[in-house]
């Protein structure tokens, strides 16, 4: 007998479409719970969003809806695209009218900023990190009428701007590490063309690409990166052979592509390693099995990653790595990639010997660098591209500017630096003119107050905070020096390379455009069935794109910044 009825909605509504994958996985856990479930996934109605939610809550009394919120925006410095908030609540809104469930947001995006975008969407609760354990929790406690304010990790929307957050089980500590909220032993359900719930055959035949989680959280403390904050400061290691079961059973539906969701697969490598014997172990013991087809993408730093590390990928069936090296100079790398101690874990010849490897074992590369951090100057940028082209990656991208979230360690302490009264150097808004004014959290009312000031103006408006190093051209301001720097970058990259290089853009200074969202050569792929991560195809753009009857490339005017590449 059914528990009562979850609702789980998916509004991501960007093209080339990127699975649900949180939805599997908390599908998985409210069913092991005996809830009916049933998922809402807008992505391919995003032309008629509102009728298919009004055809489906016209019958249906859920207990509880949950929507997730993947991305709060393109994560593209200075993007001029609305952010994908703007979609996502006014879909929170229309399902607001239409049922009068309570609505829990999570996900990676949400998680972000937890506190101020349950305020900011008018929810009831939130979940900041994994959410399987917490909602089961939540569709419990409301199933048998007590009161959600007891549920571990959950937030709580108190009205008036206030929202708590549960403290966790006893034991946890401060609610940064979120390996309790982690379904590590269950194999998650993937299922194909079955309705009501994710279909993973449609997605990897729209985009490309599946997914697979082998871990969840991240202790290190890199200057710029949120996932410790939005997936908890320590690794919570999933069962192997949970893992590689549901790596068969997507295989088995035609998914033969998948890309791992870990925020880096090589870190706590005795646990990556021992997955990928089980993957070669199972192909040498089978040769009828569907891990025969597996083509698996990784994301990875520079170290540690050794020669049997990287024999391992090849038998398992890896095709390409995607390696964040970020830099080559040791004065930034020192502040910027660091363990939670603030020791820094590779250097540049780490990069060095990864791309060897890799290509001594047939795998593809994609080296990426993100400029603009303190410190970086026109020589800086200079000695890294130069280094990185000197590698023979695969695909090199270079990425200028960064996002600015509230708990990242570069926002907090650009907040610290600002004390609410002074402009900080290199601070900079996709919109509006005046200064930029932030207040630390211990100077903030509360939580809500702190993170609003990273997504919305003093007026209310949307307003995305980005970093880019005042000693790159074009001086400082609010909106100052972006397209000076830009303009710089794409000076140091040679005619000649710029077939196997990712660049950012703005319109008028290329026919190409490496954003994700709605991006045509993006699109193009997908129609004429290429699959695998999409920068393994950036080489041979130009043809895909006369081949799909599309032209030349253009610049599609939003952004993306995705994990999807």
């Amino acid at each position: 007998m059914s528990n009562g009825l979850v609702v789980l909605v998916n509004p991501n509504l960007v093209h080339p479409p990127i699975a649900p994958y949180a939805l599997d996985v908390l599908t998985t856990s409210l069913e092991a719970a005996g809830f009916e479930v049933a998922v809402l996934d807008l992505t391919f109605h995003r032309d008629h969003v509102a009728a298919v939610l009004r055809r489906y809550f016209t019958d249906q009394r859920p207990l509880l809806v949950g929507v997730t919120i993947r991305n709060t925006d393109t994560v593209y410095a200075l993007e001029r695209r609305p952010p994908f908030l703007v979609e996502h609540r006014g879909i929170i809104e229309e399902i607001r009218r239409l049922t009068d469930a309570p609505l829990v947001v999570g996900g990676v995006g949400f998680s972000t900023m937890p506190h101020a975008l349950v305020d900011h969407f008018g929810v009831e609760y939130g979940v900041q990190g994994p959410g399987e354990v917490v909602i089961c929790e939540l569709a419990a406690a409301l199933r048998d009428g007590r009161s959600p304010g007891g549920v571990p990790g959950l937030l709580v929307n108190e009205g008036g701007g206030r929202v708590v957050r549960v403290p966790g089980p006893a034991g946890t500590r401060d609610g940064s590490s979120m390996s309790w909220q982690v379904n590590r032993v269950s194999r998650y359900v993937r299922r194909s063309g079955v309705p009501l719930r994710v279909d993973n055959l449609a997605y990897y035949r729209g985009g490309g690409l599946g997914s697979i989680l082998t871990k969840n959280g991240c202790p290190y403390r890199c200057a710029h990166c949120v996932e410790p904050n939005a997936k908890g400061t320590s690794f919570a290691g999933r069962d192997t052979a949970a893992v590689v079961d549901e790596m068969e059973l997507l295989l088995a539906q035609g998914v033969h592509d998948l890309h791992t969701t870990d925020s880096e697969f090589n870190l706590s490598i005795a646990g990556s390693k021992n997955l990928l014997r089980e993957i070669v172990r199972r192909k040498d013991a089978d040769h009828g099995s569907p891990l025969h087809h597996l083509r698996l993408w990784i994301y990875c730093q520079p170290s540690p990653f050794d020669e049997e590390f990287a024999e391992l990928l090849a038998g398992a069936g890896c095709a390409g790595v995607n390696v964040g090296a970020d830099h080559v100079r040791h004065d930034l790398l020192d502040s910027w990639k660091v363990t939670a101690k603030g020791r820094r874990y590779y250097r540049h010849e780490d990069t060095e010997r990864l791309v060897k490897l890799c290509h001594q074992n047939d795998m593809l590369t994609m080296v990426e660098a993100l400029f603009g951090m303190p410190g970086e100057t026109p020589r800086t940028m200079r000695e890294c591209v130069d280094e990185f082209l000197g590698l023979d990656a695969t695909v090199t991208g270079f990425s200028l500017g960064l996002r600015l979230f509230p708990y990242i360690p570069l926002g907090a302490s650009v907040a610290a630096r600002s004390a609410g009264v002074r402009t900080v150097p290199g601070v900079r808004a996709n919109t509006g003119s005046g200064p930029i004014l932030l207040k630390p959290l211990a100077q903030c009312r509360d939580a809500v107050e702190y993170e609003r000031q990273f997504v919305f103006d003093p007026a209310g408006e949307f307003r995305l905070l980005c970093y880019l190093s005042p000693d790159l051209p074009g001086g400082d301001g609010p909106q100052a020096g972006w397209e000076e720097a830009l303009e710089l970058l794409w000076s140091m990259v040679p005619a000649t390379e710029l077939h196997r290089v990712m660049l950012p853009t703005i319109a008028g200074i290329s026919e190409h455009d490496n954003n994700y969202a709605d991006n045509p050569f993006l699109l193009s792929l997908v129609q004429q069935g290429y699959t695998g991560a999409f920068w393994a195809h950036w080489r041979d753009r130009a043809e895909i794109m006369r081949a799909g009857g599309t032209g030349v490339l253009v610049n599609a005017g939003e952004g993306g910044g995705d994990d999807a590449w």
